[in-house]
Parts: structure tokens; C-alpha cells; sequence
């Protein structure tokens, strides 16, 4: 039997009564029920694109005098469409069981809605909350997995922003968590209350953060930062002098490559990208060498990665699959990377202008991708994340950057979340850029110390601050200003060369 709404005025005033939401979420197989919809304008296309892009299948008669282009379209492409033109009767409902009233016409769609009522059928006015039995929701979509989002018809348009906010929020991976617990359902034996046992077991990480595993991962994390923070202090005491007399007296490199460190990793930070080419790019402006200066950017970047990973986990943002498919080869491809670069040390005045090269051609693709923020994402995603990080560890520290720019946009490009993207790629690039650290010391003597104890000190204070504000930034400004700054430079490094050698 269905239920009708009582008389209106009775309905308002217990709902002023009771107060709240007291609607019921249902979610119904339009493929298995007649929709009429009455109404051929934008209204009407717009309550029936809602419709087809939830249920595609579905049966819909629409009933109008005139018809937009694109309803025709859309009833040419959906064979469940099925377009009436004429003035709506009593009898069109005959053989509905849904009903959408469309119209411009306030007095044509309240004679709709009592001819629905006269027949005991549920229906939806568009824009008069007062007059519906039912609300068509803003819908959110990961594949199966279907979220609807009502305010009780208080705010359509705050509706839409939630849906834009959970859209960018949920990872596309849920569709594929979805499809291996239907799989490991079906595989479960024994009776309903073993099966619910066990499917709690295993979906409870979804909803308790601190699992056993994640717990021990956290150890894991600040136990790295120790021990490395101790390889770097001890290198520096043992093997270089220079050290000793940098605590006694600062030079004043550090101060320029505190501030620059800083700057660089509140950038990274906001746009997830930047920091190695821009502090390689500053280093070697500075008359650093290449393989000292990705060693200073890869052991700035033990702590700050480190800080902003963790910042990231806190929040939420990391997705764990894609960690572990990254790290192991990233870490792979640094050190072999910083084996080479730390190999041609001794070559520094050739390598430099070819890391210049490099860092200019950076440039030119984070100036690309600032003009491109906006476009569609690609429906593909990328298959070899492991290639992907051993390529982007290797070029990474050969050039003292590249891992934002290379590893994160290429998982962006191919329709991965932002968010999590972002906070897996910080965390990977914390484990890549102590493998490459420890490379570098084991390989270079350096004496640039201060200008890589200015950008530890300068990246790690900024790095709590830059995973806070990575939403609150204008990407697209700052990703052209850096891009900018970048390609100049370089140019400036290369012309240096040229007239040295000329």
C-alpha cells in the first residue's frame, strides 16, 4: 500500500513542530518502473539528465507541447526515452508509478500533482519543495558506490557544493575496494553472522585509522627520521671540518639558503611540486655543484617530506597501495641516480649546464601544466606505478628534482585523486630522498654544508605550514610564477656557460 502526504498545512506545521530532517533516503531501480516526466524545457532536461546519469536504463515518458534539441537528442541515444508531444491529461499517468512535474507552468504543475495523488503515486515538483513527496538529490559517484545529499530542500546549491567537495575528496580507489569485497563475500562460508564477522574484520581499517598496521608504519616513520638525522649530524662532525668551523661562525650562505629553503618547500607544499628544481635551480645559481646540490636538496628533504608526510597521514591523505608500488623502485631509482651524479663530481663544469638543461625544461612543464590545471582528466589510469617511481627516483636525483613534477602530475594527468595523490607522493619522496641522501654523503665530499643546513632548517619549518594551505592557494598563479623564475635562471646558467667556454 503506499503512503500519501497528509493535508499540507497539517504536514508544515509538524514539521515546524518536530523540526529536522524526517525525510527517508531510498535509492529505486528506475530501470524497473515507468517515470513520466511532464515538461520539455530546461527544467524538464535537467530532472531527466539527473535521471539517465544514474540510471541509464531507465524507462521515462516525457509529455510536452514543445521539446529542447537536446531532449531529442538524449531520446535518440537512451532507447528507455520516450518522447510524447502534447498537453498533459489525466490518463498520461495511467501507467506511470514515478512522476516529475517540469514545468514553467505553477498551475499546470500543481493539476499534475493531485492528478499523481488521485492515483496514489509519489511525485517531484521542481523548485517547490513544499509540493513534493520525494527530492532529487545531488548525487556523488565512485563507480558502485552512490552518495546522495539532501538539506531537506533548503538549499539546492549547498547541496552541490558538498557533492563537489566529497567528489574531490573520495579516492576513485573505492570502486575497487567495493569490487574486492564483493569478491571476498562470495568466497566466505559458514552462516550470516560469520560472514558480517568477518567483513567487519577486514573493512574496520576503513574506519579506525590507527590500525596495528598503521601504527607500527608511524614507528617505522619517526624511527627513520632518527636514525637519519643522525647519519647526516655524524657525516658532517667526522668527515668534514668545515662543519666545526660552520657552528663556531655562520656563513652568511646559510641565512640565503634558510630563506630559500622555506619558500621552496611552502611552494611544494602548496602545488605538491617544485622543490628539488627550484632549490637545484637556486643552488647552482649560487656556484654549487651539481651533485653537492642535489645531495643539500635530497637531505632537506629527509625532514621535510618526512614532516608534510605525516601531516598528510594525519589528514588522511594517503593511499596505501599506491605508497608501496612507488617507494621500493623510487628508492631503487635514487640510488642509482646519485651513484652517477656523486661519479661525476669531478666533472661538475660539464654537468652543471646539462643539469641546467634539465632543470629548464622543468620549467617549461610546470608552465604547461599551470594552463592545463582546469582540464578534464583522463579516464585511464596509470598501469606502471612502479615504473613510473624507479624513473622518477633516477631522474629525480640525478637532476635534484623532478619527483613532484614527473611522478605526481603523470598520476594526476591520469585521473587519480589531487588530495591523495599528493600525500602519497610526500611520503614516498621522504623514503626515496633518504636512499639518495645516504648515497650522496657516502659518495661526496663536499663543502657547501651551509647551504644544506640552510635548506634542512628552511624546508622543515615550512613544511607544517605548506601541507595546511596545499588547498588554500591559488595553484594555477603560483605554478606560473615558479615556472617562470625556473626557465629564467636556467637560461641564465646556460648562457653563463656558453660565454665561459666562448
Amino acid at each position: 500500500m503506499t503512503l500519501l502526504p497528509r493535508d499540507k498545512s497539517l504536514a508544515r506545521v509538524e514539521h515546524e513542530e518536530i523540526g529536522g530532517n524526517q525525510l527517508f533516503p531510498v535509492f529505486l531501480k528506475l530501470n524497473n518502473l515507468h517515470t513520466v516526466l511532464v515538461g520539455g524545457g530546461n527544467v524538464g532536461l535537467e530532472k531527466l539528465t539527473a535521471i539517465l546519469n544514474n540510471s541509464n536504463y531507465a524507462k521515462v515518458t516525457i509529455i510536452s507541447k514543445t521539446f529542447l534539441p537536446q531532449i531529442h537528442a538524449l531520446a535518440a541515444a537512451y532507447e528507455g526515452l520516450n518522447i510524447v508531444q502534447k498537453s498533459f491529461t489525466d490518463d498520461d499517468l495511467n501507467n506511470a508509478e514515478v512522476v516529475i512535474a517540469a514545468t514553467n507552468d505553477s498551475e499546470l504543475n500543481k493539476y499534475v500533482r493531485q492528478s499523481a495523488h488521485d492515483r496514489k503515486l509519489l511525485i517531484n515538483v521542481a523548485d517547490k519543495p513544499e509540493l513534493c513527496d520525494f527530492y532529487l538529490g545531488s548525487i556523488v559517484k565512485k563507480g558502485d558506490l552512490k552518495l546522495a545529499i539532501s538539506t531537506n530542500g533548503k538549499s539546492p546549491t549547498v547541496a552541490k557544493r558538498l557533492k563537489e567537495v566529497l567528489n574531490e575528496s573520495l579516492p576513485e580507489e573505492l570502486d575497487t575496494t567495493l569490487q574486492q569485497m564483493s569478491e571476498l563475500r562470495n568466497t566466505l562460508s559458514g552462516d550470516f553472522a560469520d560472514k558480517v564477522k568477518k567483513l567487519n574484520s577486514v573493512t574496520s581499517v576503513l574506519v579506525e585509522p590507527k590500525s596495528i598496521v598503521i601504527k607500527n608504519f608511524i614507528w617505522l616513520i619517526w624511527s627513520t627520521i632518527i636514525v637519519s638525522l643522525a647519519i647526516v649530524i655524524s657525516a658532517l662532525y667526522f668527515r668534514e671540518p668545515a662543519f666545526k668551523s660552520f657552528v663556531e661562525g655562520v656563513n652568511p650562505q646559510f641565512y640565503y639558503f634558510l630563506g630559500a629553503g622555506f619558500i621552496f618547500a611552502m611552494i611544494d607544499g602548496a602545488i605538491g611540486m617544485s622543490y628539488g628544481v627550484t632549490s637545484t635551480t637556486f643552488s647552482l645559481s649560487m656556484g654549487i655543484p651539481p651533485a653537492s646540490a642535489s645531495m643539500g636538496v635530497h637531505l632537506s628533504e629527509i625532514m621535510s617530506c618526512g614532516i608534510a608526510g605525516w601531516m598528510h597521514y594525519r589528514m588522511g591523505n594517503i593511499n596505501w597501495k599506491l605508497f608501496w608500488l612507488l617507494v621500493l623502485p623510487g628508492i631503487v631509482g635514487a640510488i642509482t641516480g646519485a651513484y652517477i651524479l656523486s661519479s661525476l663530481e669531478h666533472y661538475s663544469m660539464y654537468t652543471k649546464p646539462v643539469v641546467s638543461i634539465y632543470t629548464l625544461i622543468l620549467g617549461f612543464i610546470i608552465l604547461s601544466k599551470a594552463f592545463n590545471i582546469k582540464k578534464k582528466k583522463s579516464a585511464d589510469k596509470v598501469k606502471r606505478i612502479s615504473l613510473l617511481g624507479l624513473g622518477g627516483g633516477f631522474i629525480d636525483a640525478v637532476g635534484g628534482g623532478g619527483w613532484g613534477s614527473i611522478v605526481l602530475s603523470t598520476l594526476i594527468a591520469g585521473g587519480r585523486s589531487p588530495i591523495f595523490s599528493l600525500g602519497t607522493v610526500k611520503l614516498s619522496r621522504f623514503f626515496v630522498a633518504i636512499a639518495g641522501s645516504i648515497t650522496f654523503i657516502t659518495m661526496v665530499s663536499s663543502g657547501h654544508w651551509q647551504a644544506v643546513a640552510g635548506l634542512v632548517l628552511g624546508s622543515a619549518l615550512a613544511s607544517p605550514i605548506a601541507a595546511k594551505i596545499s588547498n588554500k592557494i591559488s595553484t594555477k598563479t603560483i605554478m606560473v610564477s615558479v615556472g617562470v623564475i625556473v626557465i629564467l635562471v636556467s637560461i641564465k646558467s646556460i648562457v653563463a656557460f656558453i660565454t665561459k667556454v666562448i
